[in-house]
């Protein structure tokens, strides 16, 4: 029996800077990394995006004439960074220390359970045992982390400075100059299992999860200064917005100050699809944008509406080269979905 260890993992990043006050910052995750193998092939995935839920089945199969052992893993999008408390980060589950995205999975019909490694870098070095040597939860988004950061005894939390682990944050409310120390670290989430491929048979691995979608109020797409401001230039490269879709966001604003959209973005990491033995066999992706009045922009070759709401994207012996960015815009006061 052969196996093999998840030497990495692609760490998912946050996927677009912040707009304004009022945005949000998506987080961008994907699909199953496995350690790059010329013994099992993805026959298959079947991928579906919505704002409510990403579900992807694939289908693989073992080639290599024995059974193969080797260690599957999701990675969670990173959490932290520069921009991680100056703005609000989409979070579907602020209260779970690692499960962020209710990320569950099934393989031939049955639940998975899965080990978490969660690791905390900062400044490219691993400091999760000092994080836990002095009592300090590694989830840096859980409601309490910066009370026990100012907590620490005063030599603690020096050390912490100078390690990078914490930044200081000082303020006056009318009380003084007070000090109080933010986390500086990076939370990096893994979920893997081991899974054993037998010979010749096909396996099926499921999984589903709630992406964490970024947002604005309102967007600038179609504004007056569309044509001229170079985050305008980094939205139209990235969602693919052509003249038709701007033309139909000038066509809905509402008043002169809006445009009449609010932003949802969604982010999907595709290029590990590559760490087969072979292209994806067959691919298919569909995007629903969840009400037929909103509008959607992603890059894709040869989509097609399949129904007043779902766009499909097929491919055959597809290596994936670039990861999925998707922007929805819904027409202001459209209920809750």
């Amino acid at each position: 029996m052969k196996k093999t260890v998840l030497a990495a993992v692609l760490a998912a990043l946050i996927a677009a800077p912040v707009l304004a006050n009022d945005s949000t910052a998506e987080l961008a995750a994907g699909g199953l990394v496995l350690t790059k193998t010329d013994a099992i092939e993805m026959r298959s995935e079947d991928l579906f995006i919505s704002a409510e839920a990403v579900r992807v089945r694939y289908v693989f199969i073992n080639t290599s004439g024995k059974p193969v052992t080797t260690r599957v893993a999701f990675p969670m999008p990173d959490l932290g960074g520069e921009y991680f408390f100056e703005s609000d980060t989409a979070i579907p589950d602020r209260e779970a220390p690692a499960n962020i995205l209710d990320f569950r999975t099934v393989v031939n019909g049955k639940p998975v359970v899965m080990d978490i490694e969660q690791r905390a870098i900062a400044n490219g070095v691993d400091q999760t045992a000092w994080l836990k040597a002095h009592g300090i939860p590694l989830a840096l988004h859980l409601d309490g982390v910066g009370d026990r950061l100012d907590a620490l005894p005063r030599a603690a939390q020096e050390e912490a400075m100078r390690l990078g682990i914490v930044t200081p944050q000082e303020f006056d409310q009318g009380k003084g100059w007070e000090r109080h120390l933010t986390p500086a670290w990076i939370l990096k989430t893994t979920f893997h299992w081991e899974q054993t491929f037998p010979a010749g048979t096909e396996v099926v691995v499921e999984h589903r999860y709630r992406p964490a979608i970024g947002g604005s109020v309102d967007t600038m797409v179609g504004s007056p200064d569309w044509e001229r401001d170079d985050y305008a230039r980094t939205m139209r490269q990235r969602y693919c917005i052509d003249e038709s879709f701007v033309d139909a966001v000038q066509k809905g604003k509402r008043g002169v100050a809006s445009m009449g959209y609010t932003e949802r973005r969604i982010a999907y990491v595709l290029k590990t699809g590559g760490n087969w033995a072979k292209p994806i066999g067959d691919f298919r992706m569909v995007i629903d944008k969840g009400d037929t009045r909103n509008l959607v922009s992603f890059c894709a070759s040869g989509v097609k509406k399949i129904s007043p709401t779902r766009f499909e994207v097929r491919k055959t012996d597809w290596r994936p080269q670039q990861d999925l960015y998707i922007l929805l815009l819904r027409p202001h006061g459209l209920p809750d979905e």
